[in-house]
C-alpha cells in the first residue's frame, strides 16, 4: 500500500498533524523496516515525525512494529539489562562498557547494543573492542556474568537503515528514541535508558507506562545511558510500567572530582576500566548508584503485580 496516506496524517505542521493510533503506526513503521517503501517516502515520514513529535501510541506501535521483526535474545537465566549505547564519547569517556562490567561482576547477563550515529564520537563498540569483547557475529543466549554487544544491524538491519538516515538529512527520526526504549530479548530483562533533552523524559515515560516495561530512565552522559560519574542524575525505575523515583539528582558544590582518564580514545578508556574493575581506582560513586538500582529492579522482575509499588520504594 505504501505509508503515502499515513505521511499526509502527520505531515500537516506542527498544529494541523493528527496522530495515528497505534495500529496505524505498526503498519507504517513494518512497512519502514521492511523496505518496501521509497526512500523519498522514508525521509517524508522522518521530517514529518521530527516536526510533529511521536506520542506514546505511535511509538508503542512502532516498537510493535520492531519486536515483531527483531532477531531476539533468548531467555536467559536472569533478567537480561539491556544497555542501548548510540551516542559515544564528546568530552568525557564512554564509560558503558564499564557499567556493563560491573552490573555483569554483580552475576547479570548484560546486552550492549547500538551503532555509530555520529563518526567523531569514541562509541561503546570502539572501548568493548580494546577491552577484548568483539561484536557477535549471532544472536545466542548471553550468560550470567557476561557482557555481549549486538550491532544494531545484526538485531535488525531495517532499523540500521532508517537510523543512517540521520546522515542524510541531519536530523534525528522516530528510530533514534526507539533503540533507546526497546527490549530485543525473548524473555525477562531490565532497559537502561537515557535522555538528553527533558521533553525526552516526559514521552519515553508515558512509553514505559504504556508498554508495561521494566527499565531505569535517567539523564545520561552525552546521550549515554551510564550516570554521569561526577554528579548523580535523576534516576526513576520502571517494573511492569509502574513508576518510582529511585534517586533525586545531585544538587549543590561537588565533594570531589573523580579522576578520570584525560583522553577519551577507546585505549585509554579501556585502560582506565580496567584499574577501576581490579580495585586500583575506585568506582565513581554515580556510577555505583546506578548499578544498586539496576540490581534492585532486576531482583524485583518477577513480583507479583500486587506488591510493585512497595518494592520500588
Amino acid at each position: 500500500m505504501g505509508i503515502s496516506q499515513y505521511i499526509k496524517e502527520i505531515g500537516r505542521g506542527k498544529d494541523g498533524a493528527r496522530a495515528l493510533t497505534r495500529a496505524q503506526a505498526t503498519d507504517l513503521f513494518g512497512q519502514v523496516l521492511d523496505g518496501t517503501v521509497t526512500d523519498l517516502e522514508v525521509g517524508g515520514f522522518c521530517l514529518a515525525m521530527r516536526i510533529k513529535g511521536e506520542t506514546e501510541s505511535e511509538m508503542a506501535g512502532f516498537l510493535d512494529a520492531t519486536y515483531a521483526r527483531l532477531n531476539l535474545v533468548p531467555v536467559c537465566d536472569r533478567p537480561l539489562i539491556v544497555l542501548p549505547s548510540y551516542n559515544g564519547a564528546r568530552k568525557l569517556p564512554v564509560l558503558t562498557p564499564l557499567l556493563a562490567l560491573l552490573l555483569a561482576r554483580e552475576g547479570l547477563p548484560v546486552l550492549v547494543h547500538g551503532t555509530a550515529t555520529e563518526s567523531i564520537r569514541i562509541s561503546a563498540q570502539n572501548v568493548l573492542l580494546a577491552l577484548d569483547i568483539p561484536a557477535l557475529t549471532a544472536i545466542k543466549k548471553v550468560a550470567n556474568g557476561e557482557v555481549a554487544f549486538a550491532t544494531t544491524e545484526l538485531l535488525n538491519p531495517g532499523l540500521k537503515r532508517l537510523l543512517d538516515v540521520r546522515r542524510a538529512v541531519g536530523l534525528r527520526n522516530p528510530a533514534h528514541s526507539l533503540v533507546k526504549l526497546m527490549a530485543p530479548c525473548a524473555g525477562a530483562s531490565v532497559v537502561v535508558s537515557s535522555y538528553t533533552h527533558p521533553e525526552y523524559a516526559v514521552s519515553m515515560a508515558a512509553t514505559f507506562a504504556l508498554m508495561e516495561s521494566n527499565a531505569l530512565l535517567l539523564r545520561g552522559t552525552e546521550g549515554e545511558v551510564v550516570a554521569d560519574p561526577r554528579r548523580a542524575p535523576q534516576m526513576t525505575g520502571y517494573l511492569r510500567g509502574v513508576t518510582q523515583l529511585l534517586q533525586e539528582a545531585q544538587t549543590g558544590p561537588l565533594a570531589a572530582v573523580p579522576d578520570l582518564p584525560k583522553e577519551i580514545d577507546a585505549d585509554s578508556t579501556a585502560a582506565y576500566i580496567r584499574d577501576v574493575l581490579a580495585g586500583r581506582k575506585p568506582v565513581p560513586a554515580p556510577i555505583a548508584q546506578q548499578v544498586e538500582h539496576i540490581l534492585h529492579l532486576s531482583q524485583q522482575v518477577h513480583l507479583p503485580t500486587r506488591t510493585l509499588s512497595a518494592a520500588l520504594v
